[in-house]
C-alpha cells in the first residue's frame, strides 16, 4: 500500500489539540507522540515547501502559532491537513507522521540550524511569494 512499509506500525487513535497545537498519534507498535503544528508545518511533504528537488526547500518562518482547521483521511494510509494559514496540499503519511514524531529532537535542531544560516528569525513572517507557482512551468 502507497505510504506504508510492510509490517510498519498503523496508527491507532490520532487526537487534534487545538488549544495546545499538537497532533497526538498512538501506533500499533505502543509509540505515542505529541507533533506540534508548527513542526507539521515547516516540514510539510508538500512541494510548496519541499521544492520538486534537492536544494529547492522552501524556508517555513512565522508558523509558531498555526493550527488545523481541518484533518482529511487518504485512503488508508494518510491523512492531509488543512492548516490555518491556509495550507493544505501536504498529505503526511503514517511513515512520515511516525518520523516526524520520533525524530522531533533533531528536526528542531536541524529547523534551528536552517534559520540561523539564513538569517532569519523563527517568527519572521514568509516573504510575498514572487515569479515560481507549482503548475506555471
Amino acid at each position: 500500500m502507497a505510504g506504508l512499509q510492510a509490517g510498519a506500525p498503523t496508527p491507532q487513535d490520532i487526537t487534534v489539540h487545538s488549544a495546545s497545537r499538537v497532533l497526538e498519534i498512538s501506533f500499533s507498535d505502543g509509540a505515542r507522540f505529541r507533533i506540534p503544528f508548527e513542526l507539521m508545518r515547516i516540514n510539510s511533504p508538500s512541494a510548496e515547501v519541499q521544492g520538486h528537488g534537492p536544494g529547492q526547500e522552501v524556508l517555513q518562518t512565522g508558523k509558531r502559532e498555526v493550527g488545523i482547521a481541518g484533518l482529511a483521511p487518504v485512503g488508508n494510509y494518510a491523512v492531509q491537513p488543512t492548516f490555518s494559514d491556509g495550507h493544505d496540499s501536504g498529505i503526511f503519511s503514517w511513515d512520515y507522521l511516525y518520523f516526524l514524531g520520533s525524530q522531533q529532537e533533531q528536526l528542531w535542531a536541524d529547523y534551528a540550524a536552517r534559520l540561523a544560516a539564513a538569517g532569519v528569525e523563527r517568527d519572521a513572517p514568509m516573504p510575498e511569494k514572487g515569479g515560481h507557482a507549482c503548475g506555471s512551468h
